[in-house]
């Protein structure tokens, strides 16, 4: 039986989703299945361990998508599909007769200005459980035809890690891990800027804090990072390049403390793993909830906040009304302003010395699982039961 599967083009955690569920089937005794990608370029990388047979483009002009959709769905026997975060491609793919699991990590992010661009009809809408249910989002999640509620779709820890939710020291940090990712988001016009700002600002402070070894992972553009790393003020042994999800697991498992623009996979990745973790200022309107949420959870301030010249990120919140892409607007115009300004240096400055208090900050953390604790830490089995069943009640597709 053949699933098709999607995952957003806005970062690298809706492929960390699609590769938790994969594992999660590959435990359990399953039929025979075969998997096919659609879109989803950005994360491919991230899914080379599993077995898809084969990844599909779809054509820019959203006006064709349908189309070529119907002929992925007809040419490669597509029985049912499971998608992370696509809003457009769960409702193709329904469209063209698919029954279809729709993976929505961010449920606390909607308001009635994102409701056409959700697909409320899938099959089954999977929302993760979140710290907070804000009250703009409830009457749209209710709308969800679907609509079942799972934990956190996140890898489980491996059997050799120090277990889910170990106490680990908050000092002395002597290799470090920094995750950024997003960076290659719709709308985004220069994946350079967030970088710009934080990068030799974590650098810098990680060293001031007593790191001697650090590696940088990510979608960065791969001519960026030489150009940003300091030797005279960043940790001594310093690497950058991207991770596949399995090696940035072993990766993260190994590391003392990570800093992180705060996705929300990663934050509970991390937290299952008992992993100190600092978020970096927020890059996107998501963000800005998931360093709230680990933060609250935690009881401790491990946040990383933009200068109130750059952002203000109450005042982000208050253009959710209108939905997602007015902030996000709001978002990548104060970044790339802060970037291109004179005061850049200052805000450099500023940044490094929130990352620095932060840094002190994780003292206070008694376990780094609250967060994955409060929200579960089972949702990629979830999330595979829930396609099994799909599967079993999926008619051929002519």
């Amino acid at each position: 039986m053949t699933v098709a599967l999607v995952g957003a083009e806005f970062g690298w955690g809706s492929s960390g989703k699609l590769s938790a569920v994969l594992s999660a089937l590959r435990d359990r005794p399953t039929p025979p299945l075969r998997f096919v990608g659609m879109a989803s370029g950005l994360g491919r990388p991230l899914l080379a361990e599993h077995a898809v047979d084969g990844w599909y483009d779809l054509p820019r002009d959203p006006g064709r998508s349908n189309a070529r959709v119907e002929e992925f769905v007809r040419t490669q026997g597509v029985r049912a599909a499971l998608v992370v975060l696509d809003g457009a491609a769960a409702k193709a793919l329904s469209d063209a007769g698919v029954p279809t699991v729709f993976v929505d990590s961010l449920p606390f992010l909607w308001s009635e200005g994102d409701r056409a661009s959700l697909p409320l009809d899938a099959t089954v809408y999977c929302a993760q459980k979140s710290v907070e249910l804000p009250p703009e989002c409830r009457g749209v999640l209710a709308d969800a035809r679907g609509l079942r509620w799972v934990e956190a779709v996140i890898a489980r820890p491996g059997a050799s890690g120090p277990g889910r939710g170990a106490r680990r020291t908050a000092g002395p940090y002597r290799r470090a891990l920094i995750s950024l990712g997003g960076l290659r988001a719709p709308g985004l016009a220069d994946p350079d800027h967030y970088p710009r700002l934080v990068l030799p600002a974590a650098l810098e402070a990680l060293a001031a804090h007593g790191v001697e070894e650090v590696h940088i992972a990510g979608n960065l553009p791969a001519d960026l990072v030489g150009g940003l790393v300091d030797a005279s003020t960043a940790p001594v042994r310093t690497t950058a390049g991207p991770l596949g999800h399995g090696a940035f697991l072993e990766r993260l498992d190994a590391c003392d403390v990570l800093l992180a623009s705060p996705g929300l996979t990663t934050l509970l990745e991390a937290g299952g793993l008992g992993v100190p973790t600092v978020c970096l200022p927020p890059q996107n309107l998501s963000q800005i909830f998931n360093g709230r949420y680990h933060s609250k959870a935690l009881g401790a301030r491990l946040r990383v906040l933009w200068p109130k010249n750059v952002l203000v990120e109450d005042e982000v919140l208050a253009l959710r009304s209108k939905g997602e892409d007015h902030a996000l607007e709001r978002i990548y115009g104060a970044i790339g302003s802060a970037a291109r300004g004179d005061d850049r240096q200052d805000v450099g400055r500023a940044l490094r010395d929130g990352v620095l208090d932060a840094l002190r900050g994780c003292a206070d953390v008694a376990a780094w699982d609250a967060l994955a604790t409060t929200v579960g830490t089972r949702g990629a089995a979830q999330v595979a039961d829930a396609l099994l069943e799909v599967l079993g009640t999926a008619a051929p597709t002519s």
